[in-house]
């Protein structure tokens, strides 16, 4: 059998999907933009259309570190490179051009 052929308009039409943030991701965009907690529960809750109320203790709670103490034995010690600078080259190739005919 042969294939069906596609039709023009259904290549050209691009489906958007769009998800709403979860509070988390909220949160975290919140942090990345200022160090105040108040600042980002007011942040938060705009980003997601919520109280100030229901998102200040998921921001309280996300903001307290849950580190514990290093060991003595844990430590890492970087030693420093002598090298010099690392140096990283990202070329871009551009595609073919083939000349129609």
């Amino acid at each position: 059998m042969l294939a069906k052929k596609k039709s023009s308009d259904t290549r050209s039409r691009r489906v958007t999907r769009v998800e709403p943030p979860v509070l988390e991701e909220a949160i975290v965009a919140a942090q990345g933009l200022t160090d105040d907690i108040e600042s980002q529960i007011e942040i938060a809750s705009q980003l997601m259309g919520m109280p100030e109320d229901e998102v200040r203790p998921v921001v309280l709670k996300a903001s307290v570190p849950a580190r514990r103490p290093v060991q003595l034995s844990e430590r890492i010690s970087m030693h420093e490179r002598s090298e010099g600078p690392k140096v990283v080259v990202v070329e871009r190739k551009r595609p073919r051009l083939v000349m129609p005919r």
